[in-house]
Protein backbone atom coordinates (compact mmCIF):
# COMPACT_ATOMS: atom_id res chain seq x y z
CA UNK A 1 0.00 0.00 0.00
CA UNK A 2 2.16 2.80 -1.16
CA UNK A 3 1.64 6.11 0.66
CA UNK A 4 3.74 9.28 0.67
CA UNK A 5 4.26 9.89 4.10
CA UNK A 6 4.93 13.27 5.27
CA UNK A 7 8.35 13.89 6.49
CA UNK A 8 6.81 16.53 9.36
CA UNK A 9 5.30 13.76 11.40
CA UNK A 10 8.50 10.54 10.80
CA UNK A 11 10.30 9.21 13.75
CA UNK A 12 13.73 8.10 12.41
CA UNK A 13 14.53 4.96 14.09
CA UNK A 14 18.09 5.64 16.60
CA UNK A 15 18.15 1.77 17.42
CA UNK A 16 16.40 -1.51 17.50
CA UNK A 17 16.39 -4.24 20.18
CA UNK A 18 14.70 -7.70 19.09
CA UNK A 19 12.48 -9.05 22.34
CA UNK A 20 11.05 -12.10 21.14
CA UNK A 21 11.06 -14.01 17.43
CA UNK A 22 8.04 -16.39 17.38
CA UNK A 23 6.61 -18.65 14.46
CA UNK A 24 4.38 -15.90 13.44
CA UNK A 25 5.47 -12.81 15.09
CA UNK A 26 8.48 -10.82 16.36
CA UNK A 27 8.87 -8.57 18.95
CA UNK A 28 11.18 -5.61 18.41
CA UNK A 29 11.92 -2.10 20.43
CA UNK A 30 12.58 0.33 18.72
CA UNK A 31 14.13 4.11 20.24
CA UNK A 32 13.28 6.48 17.60
CA UNK A 33 13.96 10.46 17.13
CA UNK A 34 10.54 12.40 17.24
CA UNK A 35 10.02 15.27 14.78
CA UNK A 36 10.32 18.07 18.02
CA UNK A 37 14.16 16.04 18.84
CA UNK A 38 12.99 13.97 21.67
CA UNK A 39 13.54 10.22 22.21
CA UNK A 40 10.94 7.61 22.62
CA UNK A 41 10.55 4.02 22.40
CA UNK A 42 7.77 2.00 20.41
CA UNK A 43 7.10 -1.66 20.79
CA UNK A 44 6.50 -2.86 17.14
CA UNK A 45 4.58 -6.60 16.63
CA UNK A 46 6.50 -7.51 12.83
CA UNK A 47 3.86 -9.88 11.46
CA UNK A 48 3.94 -11.47 7.61
CA UNK A 49 0.26 -10.27 6.63
CA UNK A 50 -2.74 -12.76 6.60
CA UNK A 51 -5.33 -13.14 3.85
CA UNK A 52 -9.53 -13.13 4.65
CA UNK A 53 -12.14 -14.30 2.54
CA UNK A 54 -15.59 -13.10 2.56
CA UNK A 55 -17.00 -16.31 0.88
CA UNK A 56 -20.44 -16.18 -0.51
CA UNK A 57 -22.65 -18.71 -1.42
CA UNK A 58 -24.74 -19.08 -4.64
CA UNK A 59 -28.19 -18.78 -2.29
CA UNK A 60 -26.26 -15.68 -1.06
CA UNK A 61 -24.95 -16.89 2.45
CA UNK A 62 -21.50 -16.35 4.18
CA UNK A 63 -19.48 -18.70 4.73
CA UNK A 64 -17.90 -18.26 8.31
CA UNK A 65 -16.07 -20.68 10.66
CA UNK A 66 -15.83 -20.75 14.51
CA UNK A 67 -12.85 -21.18 16.64
CA UNK A 68 -11.74 -20.44 20.25
CA UNK A 69 -9.51 -17.37 20.33
CA UNK A 70 -6.81 -18.26 23.21
CA UNK A 71 -6.00 -14.03 23.42
CA UNK A 72 -9.98 -13.70 24.22
CA UNK A 73 -10.55 -16.44 25.72
CA UNK A 74 -13.43 -17.01 23.86
CA UNK A 75 -15.14 -18.44 20.70
CA UNK A 76 -15.50 -16.03 17.84
CA UNK A 77 -17.54 -16.35 14.47
CA UNK A 78 -15.04 -14.74 11.23
CA UNK A 79 -14.75 -15.78 8.00
CA UNK A 80 -12.04 -17.85 6.62
CA UNK A 81 -8.17 -16.18 7.38
CA UNK A 82 -4.49 -16.83 7.40
CA UNK A 83 -1.07 -15.14 7.32
CA UNK A 84 0.67 -15.52 4.42
CA UNK A 85 3.50 -17.84 3.70
CA UNK A 86 7.25 -16.25 2.93
CA UNK A 87 6.96 -14.46 -0.49
CA UNK A 88 3.23 -16.12 -0.99
CA UNK A 89 1.06 -13.92 -3.29
CA UNK A 90 -2.26 -12.72 -0.87
CA UNK A 91 -4.63 -13.96 -3.99
CA UNK A 92 -2.91 -17.73 -3.89
CA UNK A 93 -3.15 -17.01 -0.27
CA UNK A 94 -6.97 -16.34 -0.15
CA UNK A 95 -7.36 -19.23 -2.23
CA UNK A 96 -5.45 -21.88 0.13
CA UNK A 97 -7.04 -20.83 3.07
CA UNK A 98 -10.60 -20.80 1.54
CA UNK A 99 -9.84 -24.41 0.86
CA UNK A 100 -8.13 -25.14 3.89
CA UNK A 101 -11.02 -24.05 6.55
CA UNK A 102 -13.82 -24.34 4.78
CA UNK A 103 -13.20 -27.30 1.91
CA UNK A 104 -14.76 -24.79 -1.00
CA UNK A 105 -12.83 -23.30 -3.73
CA UNK A 106 -14.09 -20.10 -5.75
CA UNK A 107 -14.64 -19.68 -9.77
CA UNK A 108 -14.36 -15.90 -9.17
CA UNK A 109 -12.33 -14.14 -6.47
CA UNK A 110 -11.43 -10.40 -6.64
CA UNK A 111 -9.65 -8.39 -4.25
CA UNK A 112 -11.52 -5.74 -1.79
CA UNK A 113 -9.09 -3.63 0.18
CA UNK A 114 -6.07 -4.17 1.72
CA UNK A 115 -5.18 -2.35 5.46
CA UNK A 116 -3.75 -2.57 8.61
CA UNK A 117 -5.12 -4.14 11.66
CA UNK A 118 -3.54 -2.19 14.33
CA UNK A 119 -1.09 0.66 13.14
CA UNK A 120 -0.11 1.63 16.91
CA UNK A 121 1.92 -1.10 17.53
CA UNK A 122 1.75 -3.95 14.50
CA UNK A 123 2.99 -3.62 11.03
CA UNK A 124 0.51 -6.13 9.96
CA UNK A 125 -1.33 -5.73 6.56
CA UNK A 126 -4.05 -7.76 5.57
CA UNK A 127 -5.50 -8.62 2.08
CA UNK A 128 -9.96 -8.92 2.24
CA UNK A 129 -10.78 -11.19 -1.14
CA UNK A 130 -14.77 -11.86 -2.11
CA UNK A 131 -15.02 -14.97 -3.36
CA UNK A 132 -17.95 -16.23 -5.26
CA UNK A 133 -19.18 -19.22 -7.58
CA UNK A 134 -18.02 -21.38 -4.83
CA UNK A 135 -17.57 -25.32 -5.44
CA UNK A 136 -18.22 -27.23 -2.49
CA UNK A 137 -15.25 -30.08 -1.61
CA UNK A 138 -13.37 -30.98 1.71
CA UNK A 139 -11.79 -29.24 4.75
CA UNK A 140 -8.17 -29.53 5.68
CA UNK A 141 -7.35 -27.15 8.17
CA UNK A 142 -4.45 -27.07 10.25
CA UNK A 143 -3.48 -29.81 12.40
CA UNK A 144 -3.87 -27.20 15.22
CA UNK A 145 -7.29 -25.23 13.97
CA UNK A 146 -10.37 -26.56 15.10
CA UNK A 147 -13.12 -25.01 13.18
CA UNK A 148 -16.64 -25.35 13.28
CA UNK A 149 -18.35 -24.41 8.92
CA UNK A 150 -21.65 -22.17 8.80
CA UNK A 151 -23.28 -20.33 6.26
CA UNK A 152 -25.12 -17.12 7.56
CA UNK A 153 -27.63 -14.88 5.69
CA UNK A 154 -26.57 -10.77 6.03
CA UNK A 155 -29.64 -10.68 8.50
CA UNK A 156 -27.57 -13.61 10.31
CA UNK A 157 -24.41 -11.97 10.02
CA UNK A 158 -26.13 -8.46 11.47
CA UNK A 159 -27.26 -10.11 14.47
CA UNK A 160 -24.01 -12.34 15.33
CA UNK A 161 -21.98 -8.44 15.08
CA UNK A 162 -25.18 -7.32 17.69
CA UNK A 163 -24.43 -10.50 20.03
CA UNK A 164 -20.68 -10.16 19.73
CA UNK A 165 -20.38 -13.54 18.42
CA UNK A 166 -18.90 -12.16 15.24
CA UNK A 167 -16.58 -8.82 16.65
CA UNK A 168 -12.94 -9.04 14.68
CA UNK A 169 -12.49 -6.06 12.29
CA UNK A 170 -12.27 -8.11 8.91
CA UNK A 171 -15.40 -9.90 9.47
CA UNK A 172 -17.11 -7.22 10.29
CA UNK A 173 -15.35 -5.50 7.56
CA UNK A 174 -16.63 -7.98 5.26
CA UNK A 175 -19.84 -8.17 6.63
CA UNK A 176 -20.83 -3.95 5.69
CA UNK A 177 -18.86 -5.04 2.11
CA UNK A 178 -21.27 -7.80 1.39
CA UNK A 179 -24.34 -5.45 2.93
CA UNK A 180 -22.63 -2.16 -0.02
CA UNK A 181 -22.11 -4.96 -2.27
CA UNK A 182 -26.33 -5.85 -1.82
CA UNK A 183 -27.18 -2.69 -2.23
CA UNK A 184 -24.88 -0.99 -5.07
CA UNK A 185 -23.76 -4.37 -6.67
CA UNK A 186 -20.55 -3.70 -6.39
CA UNK A 187 -17.54 -3.76 -3.45
CA UNK A 188 -15.87 -0.93 -2.62
CA UNK A 189 -12.50 -0.58 -3.81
Amino acid sequence: MPHKTHKKFEEVTVSTQPIFQGKIISLQVDTVKLPNGAEATREIVKHPGAVAVLALTPDDRMIVVEQYRKPLEKSQVEIPAGKLDAGENPLDAAKRELEEETGYTAGSIRHISSFYTSPGFADEILHLYAAEQLVKGQANPDEDEFLEIEELTLEQAQAYIREHRISDAKTIMAVYAWQLYKLTGSFPT
